[in-house]
């Protein structure tokens, strides 16, 4: 039984509460149901008993489940009006009626797109049978299939154009078990002549509210949680992860010590709402707050968004303060922080604790007045204006403001009007100049008015380092995600300039000394000048190689090389995030504690 609760690390909100939702429930509609003579009354009674709130009836390409069980209720109501209802079936409208009220039931359908994909569309209640029926055939789901419940259909629509109608009609789009059999973000799997360019399209998509995984409690660097949180240079925007059981049974079939086919219930995701509405859950779904969804562990202890961050640590989406001071500039390099966010991905600030999960958080005193005096300051400082969103926490009884910063739509932002940072990895710097003209850019392409591109004057405060590319190349599929290559150096007034390729966003950066460089390209600078890389000394793998593995506050970092046309190419700094295909070789192994799914019932 679901039904126990443990004491949550988090306050509820004001007038906010907690409540467990399985949104990937089928039902004897679907051909591959496992239980044929299971009824609706049997999957409502078992969501009531494993302490669910919220559940969605999404059979395969078809709404035959929701149908069966409306014309169900509307039959013993109308014999009830008739004053014909029998002893047995006037107890089975009192169990639905009682049931009603237990339970938020959704209507909804696991669709299958080309290429076999599957997208769960999740409707409001009042949605009718026939409106969601005309969507699948706006799919191309055969009529004949309707009534199936199949999850093969033929030549039906593309995922982009499935996201959009669901998205269009009102509904919840979900890419549904992204990381397991006919999801758009299996692992090991090409798929199209785009091959990855397509997973980051159908991961990314604006009209996409969200990616159902099922490993939401693995904690490991290949989890998909960390590879969608924002911080992959090739996956920007971070989705929302949650987690359904794709029941389709009423109780889980037992294989030794592992449930091969899960029942309902058994992959249970919570939400923090006002109200368990629709409404509600459709406006969770559509913010930045990342924090009001979490993985139900059962008798465990609640998930823990703010302690799970710092394990973390500080990265490109996430950033620490334990001091609000102003003395010192600690308050301001907060404000330079929601800047460099917005100029980016987006993303949290916490304050009142450090990035160090083992040390004691601080807290803020008066945080009620430091909450406002911050907002104030960041409307005042920051241009154009940001719909920023700050709120407070409690870690270990010590309150702490957390800062919601989205990735900006009218970027560049700046601070005092002529102050622009960006975030690389965990680093806030001060922008040069053609990494804001780069922005601007973007900015005016993603509204497609080229002509309103602001070009910086000479009063613009930009940090000294000069030329960076404006548009930002095609990223070349050999190269690691992130770190530094250094592609050239030249003699001039009397010092060492160097041409910088940065991984992390393809740009490539001239004049580049070592009074002038960035923590990480000073790193390669004094790498290439003290350690000079030597063929024989690499560690081959074929034609990629490790050149050094170093530590540094628990970060764990690369020196790669590459023989790519008779050339040695090396790449320094190279994080874990950055190792993507054939570089995952020199990773480090997982531990057991990241490699192991925690436990979620």
């Amino acid at each position: 039984n679901y039904t126990h609760r443990t004491k949550d690390p988090m306050p509820r909100k004001s007038n906010m509460k907690w409540y467990r939702m399985d949104l990937h429930l089928h039902t004897p509609a679907s051909d591959d149901y496992q239980e044929p003579d299971a009824t609706i009354l049997d999957i409502l009674r078992k969501a009531e008993f494993r302490g669910l709130d919220i559940i969605a009836l999404t059979d395969h390409n078809s709404v035959q489940g929701y149908a069966r069980m409306l014309q169900e209720v509307e039959q013993l109501l109308f014999l009830e009006r008739l004053g014909r209802l029998e002893a047995e079936e006037a107890a089975r409208l009192a169990e639905f009626q009682r049931l009603s009220d237990a339970l938020l039931v959704l209507p909804g359908f696991e669709f299958t797109a080309t290429f076999g994909f599957h997208v769960l569309g999740i409707f409001a209640p009042g949605t009718t049978v026939s409106f969601l029926e005309h969507l699948l055939l706006s799919l191309n789901v055969p009529p004949e299939a309707l009534q199936k419940g199949s999850s093969v259909v033929g030549a039906s629509a593309d995922v982009l154009t499935a996201y959009r109608m669901i998205y269009e009609a009102g509904g919840i789009c979900i890419a549904a078990h992204v990381n397991s059999a006919h999801g758009v973000a299996m692992r090991g799997s090409e798929f199209g002549a785009l091959g990855g360019q397509t997973r980051i399209a159908y991961t990314q998509d604006r009209h996409l509210h969200a990616l159902e995984a099922t490993d939401l409690g693995r904690r490991g660097r290949f989890s998909t949680y960390r590879f969608f949180d924002g911080t992959k240079p090739e996956y920007p925007r971070r989705m929302r992860i949650i987690q359904g059981s794709d029941a389709h049974r009423i109780n889980a079939e037992e294989n030794g010590n592992k449930r091969a086919n899960l029942g309902v219930g058994d992959r249970v995701t919570e939400v923090l709402l006002p109200e368990r509405s629709f409404t509600a859950l459709l406006d969770l779904f559509n913010s930045n707050d990342f924090t009001r969804s979490r993985p139900y562990r059962g008798d465990q202890q609640p998930y823990d968004p703010i302690q799970a961050a710092r394990e973390r640590g500080a990265n490109l989406v996430t950033a620490f303060h334990d001091s609000v001071a102003k003395k010192g500039g600690k308050r301001q390099q907060i404000i330079t922080d929601v800047c460099a966010l917005a100029n980016t991905n987006g993303g949290q600030i916490f304050v009142g604790l450090s990035a160090n999960a083992a040390e004691k958080p601080r807290g803020v005193q008066q945080a009620d007045r430091v909450l406002g005096e911050l907002r104030h300051e960041i409307n005042q400082q920051l241009t154009p204006a940001l719909a920023v969103e700050l709120d407070i926490m409690e870690l270990q009884r010590k309150r702490i403001i957390r800062i919601l910063v989205p990735r900006g739509e009218e970027r560049p932002y700046a601070i005092d009007q002529n102050q622009f940072y960006v975030r690389s990895e965990a680093e806030t710097n001060l922008a040069v100049r053609d990494e804001i003209v780069r922005l601007a850019r973007e900015s005016a392409e993603a509204e497609g008015d080229e002509a309103a591109l602001p070009t910086p004057t000479a009063q613009v405060r930009a940090a000294p380092a000069p030329a960076i590319a404006a548009r930002k190349p095609e990223r070349d599929p050999l190269v690691p995600r992130t770190g530094v290559e250094i592609v050239g150096s030249e003699q001039s007034g009397g010092s060492q300039r160097f041409i910088l390729r940065d991984l992390r966003n393809g740009s490539v950066v001239k004049n580049v000394t070592e009074s002038s460089a960035r923590r990480l390209w000073l790193y390669a600078i004094q790498q290439r000048l003290q350690h000079p890389v030597v063929a024989g000394e690499v560690q081959w793998q074929g034609d990629r190689g490790l050149v050094r593995r170093h530590e540094k506050q628990g970060h764990v970092r690369y020196d790669l090389a590459l023989r790519s046309n008779g050339q040695l190419r090396v790449f320094y700094g190279v994080s874990e995030s950055g190792m993507s295909g054939a570089w995952q070789q020199f990773l480090t192994p997982e531990s057991e504690s990241e490699e192991s799914e925690a436990a979620v019932g």
